[in-house]
Parts: structure tokens; C-alpha cells; sequence
């Protein structure tokens, strides 16, 4: 008996060395090397920033005096919802981290900031961990913003997120972090999406708050889990949103050195075959497959290939930093394409309302009508034959019967009568800034001009015009 009690004693001596031998293997895990981070993202070099000073004011100045008058006068946000502020075309590009819950959104911003085991790290779990909205920018040191704070700083881009109520501002944290990284660009991490929960529940409305973010991305990327490609409701509604910015998105199958390689293959081909419904493209997104986060690559895996998805991956999120300021020309010019195509739509149904009035006519019956059926009276074939108007920018049809359900068709003005002596026309002001000012500003940067060699006394950009007549 004594020799069972002492064989006994030697067995569980041994197991819980084993364990303790397991737990040490586990707390001392080989950590990767990111030495290709700061390379390909160029962090350690101390090169100066460009100065896009010049461009930038120029450019907040066609906005100013070319776009925005007639995006007031003809109420182009209630259409849209995108109102651009000052602090929007002044801001660094956005990444965007979309995705369900528990798929490593929060451990990449980690591992590609290096904030692991930092009290700046962004706290992460098997469990649903991020219900909130969080936007990592620079700052001198470590700060926390309330989402209030945020939206009341009129110098951020993020004001107008104010529409969407206090329970979302609540929701919604910046923190500033001291790094190399978020000098040039703006992280988001949003919480996961959880397909049996209900956007009621959430206290806000959840898809237009990703709407709002998704407008503002300059990379968008959607992050998926081996274990977890089920598609539902929420997720369908995402990618409906994501129509049109297929060429931001980055689809990201992330902790792929948890399956073998057969398993992977499969795994690649479910995500194409579950997402094809979703993103009917000719070229679908670029997807990457690798597993972001500090820790070495399991044993037996494709580490070549992982670490080669990563180092794409960060060219191209440095590809979107380096033409940030060619983005945000474009971007805004875009913005003016579609705030001239929605005054062209105004004018033509005020028109049209003008000429099927007479003096025994109901006014409301009247335009009811057209607005039911534009197609009955040309209201946008007549705008196809307009130069510079392409079919694919047309908005909904339907987007109008509720624009103008709100706003008077009385309310507005025809684009003949938005003239004036000294400002010039309204619509000549922003065809000029979409066919000249624009491309000329996107031109410079593009030849490879120094893009602080604009100067003001030559384009216009100041503040403060010159009287041309008074003598020197």
C-alpha cells in the first residue's frame, strides 16, 4: 500500500510538472519579428513630411466658393446625409476594421501598431469585447476622448456624427496614442456584428453610423475568421452598404495558420462563395490570408506565404497613405459631380412644375404627378443629355419622392435665377471647378510639382482678395 501511495505521489508530481512545463511553453511563446512592419510602412525613417499646406487651402477654397453655395441653396445633405465639413478635407486617411465579432479587428490594430502588452493596447477576448466605436489618432501622449468631446470639437472631422443622438456619442471613445504610424493615417475599430441581435438593441442606429464611416474610408477592411463564414441579415445589410467602394475594400481572412493547408483551400473557396451574392463585381476585393498578431506562426504552416499576404497588405495601406492628398481631390470633386447632378434634377422638376401649371391648376396634384412618374415627363433623360452626366451617377428615383416630401418644390430656385453680377453663376462656378480647378490641383501633385510651391497670390487661394485696380 505504501509503495501505490508513493507511485501515486510520483505520478501527480509529474503531471503537474508537465502542466507547469505546458503553461511556461505557452507564457513564453515565440514572438514574430516586425522589423517588415516598420520597414514597408517606413517608420523609422525620419524623412521630412510633405507639405501639402498650399494644396490643402486651395482646395478648401474651391469647396467654399464653387461647391458649397449650391449645395445649400438646393439642400443637397437631405438627400445624401453628407455634409463636409472643413475638419473632413482636412483630415488623414481613415482605415476602416469592419467585421464580426471575435475575428482579430482588435488584435491586428494591436499587432500592427505594436501595442501589445502597452497600456495602450485595445482590450481584446474570445468573447464579443469592442461595443464601441473607437478611433486611435496621434497625440503627444496617451489621452482618452469621450465621443461627446469629440463631436462637440468643431476642428475634428468627427462633429457631424452628433446627428446620430447621445446614446451612440456614448459609444463612441478616441484615443490619442504617441505613435509613427497615426501621423499619417486614422484607425477605427467598431464593434463586431452579432447576427441575432437586433439594431434596436445596439440604442443607435448601428448601419447608418457605418454608413457615415464607410463614406469617409480610404481603406476598408473587412475581417473574417476560418471558423466563422456564416452570412446573415446584418452582414448582407454591410456589404449593401459597401456598393460602390469595392475598390476600398480589403477582405482579410485572418488566423489562417489554424488550418492545414487542405482545410484552408476550402476555407478560401467558402469565403468567395458565401461573398458572391454580396459583391457583384467584375474584379471581386483583394483578399488577404495570414494571421495578424504578435505571436510566431504555428508550426507546419505556409509561413512563407503568410508573411508575403502581410507585407501586400502593408503596401497597401501605404500606397493609401502616400496618395492621400490625390484621394481627397478626388474625392471631393466627386462630391461636386453628384451635388451638380442633384441641382440639374431640382432645376428640371421645378421647371417642369412651372410649365404644367396654369391659373385653374392644384399646385400639389400637379407636381405630385411628376414626382410619381418622372420617367412620364423626361425629368432624367433630359439630364442624360447634358454633357458630363453619366447614367451610373443618376440617383434613386425614389430618393426624391421623399426629398420632396420634405422640401417645397416652392422652396427653390431655377439655376437661371442662381446668378448674380459679382459671384457669377452657381452651376457655371462648379462645372468649372469639376472640369479645371480640380484635375489643375490634382495635375500638380501628380507631375511631381513641389506641392508647398502653390502660391496663394497666384491661384486664389487666399483668404483676403486683392483690389486689381488700385495702383501699387
Amino acid at each position: 500500500m505504501r509503495t501505490l501511495a508513493l507511485l501515486c505521489c510520483c505520478m501527480a508530481s509529474l503531471l503537474l510538472s508537465g502542466k507547469a512545463e505546458e503553461a511556461e511553453d505557452v507564457s513564453e511563446a515565440p514572438i514574430r519579428d516586425r522589423s517588415h512592419i516598420e520597414e514597408t510602412l517606413m517608420l523609422k525613417e525620419d524623412k521630412p513630411s510633405d507639405d501639402f499646406s498650399g494644396v490643402m487651402q486651395r482646395l478648401r477654397k474651391i469647396y467654399h466658393s464653387s461647391i458649397k453655395p449650391l449645395e445649400q441653396s438646393y439642400k443637397y445633405n437631405e438627400l445624401r446625409q453628407h455634409e463636409i465639413t472643413d475638419g473632413e478635407i482636412t483630415s488623414k486617411p481613415m482605415v476602416l476594421f469592419l467585421g464580426p465579432w471575435s475575428v482579430g479587428k482588435s488584435t491586428m490594430i494591436n499587432y500592427l501598431l505594436g501595442l501589445e502588452d502597452t497600456r495602450y493596447q485595445l482590450y481584446t477576448g474570445a468573447e464579443p469585447t469592442t461595443s464601441e466605436f473607437t478611433v486611435l489618432m496621434h497625440g503627444p501622449k496617451l489621452k482618452t476622448i469621450e465621443g461627446i468631446v469629440m463631436a462637440a470639437d468643431s476642428a475634428r472631422s468627427f462633429s457631424p456624427l452628433e446627428k446620430f443622438g447621445q446614446n451612440f456619442l456614448e459609444k463612441l471613445i478616441g484615443i490619442e496614442v504617441p505613435h509613427k504610424l497615426l501621423e499619417r493615417v486614422t484607425f477605427v475599430d467598431t464593434p463586431g456584428i452579432i447576427e441575432n441581435r437586433k439594431q434596436q438593441e445596439r440604442g443607435y442606429p448601428f448601419n447608418d453610423v457605418c454608413q457615415w464611416f464607410i463614406d469617409r474610408a480610404d481603406l476598408i477592411f473587412v475581417v473574417f475568421d476560418p471558423t466563422k463564414l456564416d452570412v446573415g441579415l446584418e452582414l448582407e445589410m454591410l456589404f449593401r452598404q459597401l456598393k460602390g467602394r469595392e475598390s476600398q475594400i480589403r477582405i482579410i481572412l485572418n488566423k489562417a495558420d489554424n488550418l492545414a493547408t487542405q482545410m484552408l483551400m476550402r476555407v478560401y473557396g467558402a469565403l468567395f462563395w458565401s461573398l458572391a451574392p454580396l459583391i457583384n463585381v467584375t474584379e471581386p476585393p483583394r483578399v488577404y490570408v495570414s494571421s495578424f498578431w504578435p505571436q510566431d506562426y504555428k508550426p507546419d504552416t505556409h509561413r512563407d506565404l503568410f508573411l508575403e499576404e502581410e507585407i501586400s497588405l502593408l503596401e497597401d495601406l501605404n500606397q493609401v497613405i502616400e496618395n492621400r492628398m490625390e484621394n481627397k481631390i478626388a474625392f471631393i470633386r466627386q462630391h461636386a459631380i453628384r451635388v451638380r447632378i442633384h441641382a440639374l434634377l431640382v432645376d428640371r422638376y421645378l421647371q417642369t412644375y412651372k410649365d404644367k401649371m396654369t391659373f385653374f391648376s392644384d399646385g400639389e396634384l400637379v407636381f405630385k404627378d411628376i414626382v410619381e412618374d418622372p420617367d412620364k415627363f423626361y425629368i432624367f433623360k433630359t439630364i442624360l443629355a447634358k454633357t458630363n452626366v453619366s447614367k451610373f451617377d443618376l440617383p434613386n428615383r425614389e430618393a426624391y419622392k421623399d426629398f420632396f416630401g420634405i422640401n417645397p418644390i416652392s422652396s427653390f430656385k431655377l439655376l437661371s435665377q442662381q446668378c448674380s453680377y459679382m459671384g457669377g453663376c452657381f452651376l457655371e462656378k462648379i462645372e468649372r471647378a469639376i472640369t479645371h480647378e480640380l484635375p489643375s490641383l490634382l495635375g500638380s501633385i501628380g507631375l511631381g510639382k513641389n506641392p508647398g510651391a502653390l502660391n496663394c497670390d497666384k491661384t486664389g487661394c487666399g483668404e483676403t482678395p486683392k483690389n486689381r485696380y488700385r495702383k501699387p
